[in-house]
Order: structure tokens, then sequence, then C-alpha cells
């Protein structure tokens, strides 16, 4: 029983800390949801392009490398230097800035006013392009990154420091980092949010586009800058998950987790989206460690789901969304 209880205990901690990695997927979404009332379908495979283009910056990979020996019968590669990580995360961060000028200048510009199923398939249509052009650019082999985050197994509780039943528990160093890096993230989102002149345009602009516009608010540059922004947790999130399962195609699923998280929390709420990833990542890993074994395992790959569905039967509007009434 002791030993049922500690390991419990590690089943909630790794749950809480996957919890945290599926919320930073997840505020991507809010963000661009909040300020557009888009719901950015491509948001998974843009955690995936930011990845895929700091191993190519950091690796000095030639960009495009195989359509450029295939046209003219080069046989370049790379650039013949490496590039820090830090260096090359500053360059990433600037190449989806100029990917969230691309998006709303060519495409979600042309798109205002539009009906919001149609600007849903324009973000699908675009995770199919940037998945291409990731190809294109990179390659579709499985790369290793390595920015210098801590990893592997952490003895966080032992008989050498604290006796718990005489058990020891085991925790990935990288979800601690994880863990601390999304606080500050999130807390950094939020001051930006509320105490800044950009922040509170933009949460003008998620209250009423025409108003913002009457007040002298640029639609275009805060749908920049909240592009912008979801890149840069993009980015954070493909670093992370890079990191722990190397950065590979299906780096773009983990936008599929998301969206119970988003059903959760609510799909325009900030900490909603913390709140419900810390929900689904432990629900998920305690409901494996629980009814798993009765039910032959694998249950992780579906509870999200159907407990996205109670909440969508329940409340559909999650638990910090904001509940619509329409008047007719």
């Amino acid at each position: 029983m002791p030993e049922q209880l500690v390991y419990a205990m590690e089943v909630i901690l790794n749950g809480l800390m996957a919890g945290v990695l599926y919320a930073l997927v997840a505020l991507g979404f809010v963000l661009i949801y909040k300020a557009s009332g888009i719901f950015n379908y491509a948001q998974g495979v843009m955690a995936l392009f930011a990845a895929m283009t700091l191993v190519g910056i950091m690796n000095g990979q030639v960009p495009f490398a195989h359509l450029i020996n295939a046209i003219f019968g080069a046989h370049i590669t790379h650039f013949g230097w490496q590039i820090p990580a830090i260096l090359a995360i500053v360059l990433t961060m600037a190449v989806m800035v100029l990917l969230a000028w691309a998006v709303q200048t060519f495409v979600m510009r042309h798109l205002i006013g539009q009906e919001p199923i149609i600007l849903f398939m324009a973000t699908i249509g675009l995770a199919y392009f940037l998945e291409g052009v990731a190809d294109l650019m990179w390659g579709s082999e499985i790369k290793t990154l390595d920015v210098g985050l801590p990893q592997g197994i952490n003895i966080w509780i032992d008989e050498r420091t604290f006796e718990i039943f005489d058990y020891g528990f085991f925790i990935d160093n990288l979800d601690i980092v994880a863990t601390v890096i999304a606080a500050l993230l999130v807390a950094a989102l939020v001051a930006f949010s509320q105490y800044t002149k950009q922040g509170r345009a933009m949460r003008a602009v998620a209250d009423d586009h025409q108003a913002a516009l009457s007040v002298g608010i640029s639609l275009n540059f805060i749908w920049v800058l909240v592009w912008s922004v979801a890149g840069f947790v993009a980015l954070v999130a493909g670093i992370m998950w890079g990191t722990k399962s190397g950065v590979q195609f299906s780096l773009s699923l983990i936008a599929l987790k998301a969206l119970p998280v988003l059903m959760l929390g609510g799909f325009t709420s900030i900490p909603g989206a913390i709140v419900g990833g810390l929900i689904i990542g432990v629900g998920e890993k305690l409901f494996e460690f629980a009814i798993g074994p009765l039910v032959g395992g694998a249950t992780e790959n579906w509870f999200a789901y159907v407990l996205a569905l109670v909440f969508l039967v329940f409340r559909p509007q999650g638990l910090f969304g904001e509940k619509i009434i329409e008047r007719v």
C-alpha cells in the first residue's frame, strides 16, 4: 500500500508536468482566438516548423538543400558552421515574426469579415502548407534538438534525502524545467496583456473590432503582433517537445491534444489553458494508473477526448470561457 501511494504521487507529479506542455500549445490557440476569433488549426504545425527551423539554423543546414540539389545537380547540405543555441533561438524567432507578417499580409487580411468556418479552413490549408515548406526546407528525417536544457531522470525523493515509506520516486529534469519556463511564460503573457499599451490594444480588438478601429488601433498591426506572440509560444513548445521526443513530423499532432485542453479551460482564457492542461495531464496519468491495467492500457490515447466530450455536453464554454448569449 505505501508503495502504491508513492507511485501515485509520482504519477500525479508527472501528469502535472505533462499538462504544462499541453498548456503551452493551447496558449497559442487562445491568443489568436481572443484577438481575431480565428481557431488556428496550424498552431501545432507552427511548433513543428519552429523546432525544425531551430535545429536547421543550429546545425548550419542550407535551407531547401534537397530542392536546390535536385534542380541544379549540386551536393550542398551545410554551410560548414554551427550557431550557438541562444543566437539560433533569436534567429528562429525572427523567422516566426516574418511568418506572422506573411500570414496576415497574404492570407488573413483578405478574409476579414468572412464566416468563421472559412477562416478555420484557411488555417487548415496553412497547416499543410507549412508542413510542406518545413519538409522542403529542412528534410523529413528525425532530428535531435539540444539547446542545453537538462535531461534525464532526477531522483526527487529517496532514502538518502527524505524518507516516504522508504520508497523514492523519479521525475524527468526536462519536465521540471518546462514547468518553470511555462509558469514564467504565462506570467509574462498576463503582464503583457494587462499592463502594456499593445496588450490593452489586443484586448480592445478582442472585444470589438469596429470600436478598436474607431480609436485608432491598427488591426493589421495587432494581428501581426498576436501571430508573432503565438509563434513565440509555438517556438517554446517546439523546443520542449522536440527536446523530449525528437523533432519529427508527429510533433504537429500535439495540437490534437491541445483541443481537449481548450474545451476544458475555454477558448478565450489564458488561465483556462493552464488549468485545462493540468487537468488533462493529471487525469490521463491517473486514469492510466488506476483503470488502464483493467482495460488493457493505452487509455492516455482517448481519455482526454472523452473528458472533453463530457464538458461539451454539460459546460460547452469550458471552466473559464465566456457564455455567449444571442438575442433574436
